[in-house]
């Protein structure tokens, strides 16, 4: 079912991407990514917090004592209201100063950009109390709800793309009112179907000291890494406006908007083994989770590769089909983001691992040493050495990579898993399907002349080329017959 969603998912986002862009205008377009972006800074808070809402949950569950996780759950919700005061009181005051001072609008859509701020806070605030919901349905490992809900939420944003062409209202601001619309209504729908089904979802916002302690122990160490890893998304998308205004913050967002629909199937199949690892790990369970991480890294690789081999193959083909108009530096833009997205793929299950171990404090104070240094390093590029916008997601990139090493490095001896086997299971099957499969794609497609027939001919055969690479080099001989009985089960 989640991957039925997925799908239904990345048709339904590149439509809407396509007609919000069209109906907005790129002017518009890039003014609620970068005010957006100023509102979604502040959701660090609630990040943190968040991966030790499901760390903390899934374990409880997993231990079976439902006592315990009652008052886990009415400890978060507690949390969880308080957050929101918190964000709402930084946002108006820190956030309302940025938007007026800092940045780059045209002066004309300056009141309109003042409604999308507050509507975006709005949303940010009724998105925060739903995560406690969000944490307890895949820590049940309820991924069926969690698909139709999902799906749910996506036709009422294509119903906002069919709205917005026939408002006579400003669509900009009307566009941040109908998503603040959506959000009271999986708030709604999230709640009812928790109380429903999960006992300690009903248990009352009551704070319990020792557990409150535990949580923001813990929480301590994400909020200092998601300080850092927000500066490196909605800080870039900021920093861009303040150097190239409103038209390179419409690109990135682009470019974002499809790596985030593709990564719907990765997400998927994560967000199903993401429970089974920290369970593994509270039974102590070294060697199954082992096994996960192993699994989980490669195959969420494989699957975004797939898809984001022809894209980066024919990204001006598939922008000017989709888009007709395309802001500038979007395709280099998109290329790029594809790159960093895989190496993120694997960045995942190994945070997933250290979050249920729960020794993060080396873990973190290296990560975000490496974010750190993204910032500084883009202003220099940009205001002495004036650097192309690209530099932005090449920096990015980089500091992805090396994360991921020292992130490898970190984790593997605490769950008992060797270095060694790491490079010789996950990262070197994944460097021979990266090297291998654009070589045919790349050779063949030099013969086809017509762009549309050299489209289609390159998309056929980067997934085959990238199917048969990954079956006989990429997977084991236990991954094949895995993948071979599941086939014949389900024909």
């Amino acid at each position: 079912m989640l991957y039925m969603r997925a799908i239904l998912l990345m048709g339904i986002g590149l439509y809407t991407s396509r007609v919000i862009l069209h109906v907005l205008g790129v002017t518009d377009f890039g003014i609620y990514n970068a005010v957006g972006g100023i509102v979604a800074m502040f959701g660090f808070i609630s990040s943190s917090l968040s991966n030790a809402t499901s760390r903390f949950i899934t374990i409880a569950i997993g231990q079976g004592n439902q006592e315990y996780t009652n008052r886990t759950f009415g400890t978060i919700k507690y949390i969880y209201y308080l957050l929101c005061i918190l964000v709402v009181l930084l946002v108006e005051t820190v956030g309302l100063w940025f938007l007026y001072t800092k940045m780059t609008i045209p002066s004309d859509r300056m009141v309109a950009a003042f409604w999308v701020f507050q509507y975006s806070i709005l949303s940010t605030v009724i998105g925060f109390i739903c995560v406690p919901y969000n944490s307890a349905i895949i820590a049940h490992e309820r991924m069926s709800a969690f698909a139709y809900i999902s799906l749910f939420d996506a036709i009422l944003k294509l119903l906002i793309c069919l709205l917005l062409q026939i408002t006579p209202y400003d669509k900009l601001v009307v566009y941040a009112t109908l998503l603040f619309l959506v959000e009271i209504i999986d708030r709604i729908i999230y709640a009812v179907y928790c109380s429903k089904h999960f006992e300690e979802v009903r248990a009352p916002a009551k704070l319990d000291k020792k557990q409150l302690k535990e949580i923001l122990t813990m929480s301590g160490w994400t909020l200092s890494g998601n300080i850092f890893w927000i500066l490196n998304t909605q800080g870039v998308n900021l920093i861009l406006n303040v150097f190239f205004g409103p038209v390179v913050n419409a690109a990135r967002g682009i470019a974002l908007q499809v790596q985030g629909v593709m990564g719907q199937f990765v997400l998927n199949f994560q967000t199903a083994i993401n429970p089974q690892i920290t369970k593994s790990c509270s039974q102590e369970n070294f060697k199954r989770m082992g096994e996960l991480l192993m699994l989980s890294s490669k195959f969420s690789y494989f699957l975004l590769f797939l898809m984001s081999l022809p894209v980066f193959l024919e990204a001006p083909f598939i922008l000017n089909c989709w888009l007709g108009t395309v802001p500038s530096h979007t395709v280099v833009f998109l290329r790029i983001v594809l790159v960093g997205a895989l190496i993120s793929s694997l960045s995942n299950p190994l945070w997933i691992s250290i979050l249920a171990i729960g020794k993060l404090k080396k873990y973190m104070i290296w990560d975000n040493i490496i974010q750190f240094l993204v910032l500084p390093s883009l202003y220099f590029i940009f205001r002495f050495l004036n650097g192309d916008p690209a530099w932005a997601f090449i920096v990015v990139g980089i500091s992805a990579l090396i994360g991921l090493i020292v992130r490898a490095w970190i984790t593997l001896p605490l769950i008992h898993y060797s270095r060694r086997e790491y490079i010789w299971k996950v990262i070197l099957p994944l460097s021979v399907v990266t090297l291998l499969s654009p070589i045919l794609p790349l050779f063949l497609g030099k013969f086809v002349l017509s762009p549309i027939l050299n489209f289609l001919f390159v998309i056929m055969i980067s997934f085959f080329s990238s199917v048969m690479v990954i079956f006989v080099l990429g997977l084991t001989k236990n991954e094949r017959s895995f993948i071979v009985n599941k086939v014949y089960s389900f024909f």
